[in-house]
């Protein structure tokens, strides 16, 4: 099984009191207190929506891989 490293993006959520972690290549999203909590809870979110892509026979997404000129 391939070791996928997507990339997270962590905002502080004023309106939630709290963090938000989003990986926008899979569209998965979570939420936590701290950033840590939110970390751990997204990864906990690519988890589950890798597991149900597999299910349904779907495609895995690549990672998107930065390059620089």
């Amino acid at each position: 099984m391939a070791n996928y490293k997507y990339r997270v993006e962590i905002t502080y959520s004023e309106g939630d009191e709290g963090y938000v972690a989003r990986v926008p290549e899979l569209g998965c999203s979570a939420w936590g207190e701290t950033v840590e909590v939110a970390t751990h809870e997204v990864q906990v979110s690519i988890e589950a929506h890798l597991q149900a892509l597999r299910k349904l026979g779907r495609p895995i997404p690549e990672p998107h891989v930065a390059t620089s000129a």
